[in-house]
C-alpha cells in the first residue's frame, strides 16, 4: 500500500489559482482584443481558489514576491480531499486542518482507485 501512495505522491499535477471566473456569449468570445478589460464580480481582496483538476482543494490571497506574483495559502483541505481531487471528482474539503490524517485502508483505496484510472 506504501509504494502506492508514494508513487502517487511522486506525480506532478498543475495548480490552477482562480483569479475569477465569468460566462459569455461565444459571440463577445470571439470579439476579444488585446487590452480588454474582462470585469470579474469577484472584489479584489477576495480569496483566490485553489485548484487541482479543476477541483478546488483551497484558497488563498494574492501577494507579491520580488517581481512576481504569489498566493498565500490561507485554506486546504484535508489530505483525503487533496488527493481525491486527483481523480477529477468534486469533493468537499472536510476540514481547514493541513495534516489532517486518513487511514491505511482509505489511503489504499484512494490509491487503486487513482491507479485503476
Amino acid at each position: 500500500m506504501a509504494h502506492k501512495l508514494d508513487a502517487i505522491l511522486k506525480l506532478e499535477v498543475p495548480l490552477i489559482v482562480r483569479v475569477g471566473q465569468r460566462s459569455m456569449r461565444l459571440k463577445e468570445i470571439s470579439e476579444l482584443t488585446p487590452g480588454r478589460i474582462l470585469e470579474l464580480n469577484k472584489p479584489a481582496d477576495d480569496e483566490l481558489d485553489l485548484l487541482v483538476n479543476n477541483v478546488a482543494i483551497g484558497q488563498g490571497q494574492a501577494v507579491k514576491v520580488g517581481e512576481n506574483f504569489g498566493v498565500s495559502i490561507s485554506f486546504i483541505g484535508d489530505v483525503k480531499a487533496r488527493i481525491e481531487a486527483l481523480g477529477g471528482a468534486p469533493v468537499v474539503a472536510s476540514t481547514p486542518i493541513a495534516d489532517a490524517q486518513i487511514d491505511d485502508d482509505e489511503a489504499s483505496a484512494l490509491a487503486d482507485q487513482f491507479l485503476a484510472g
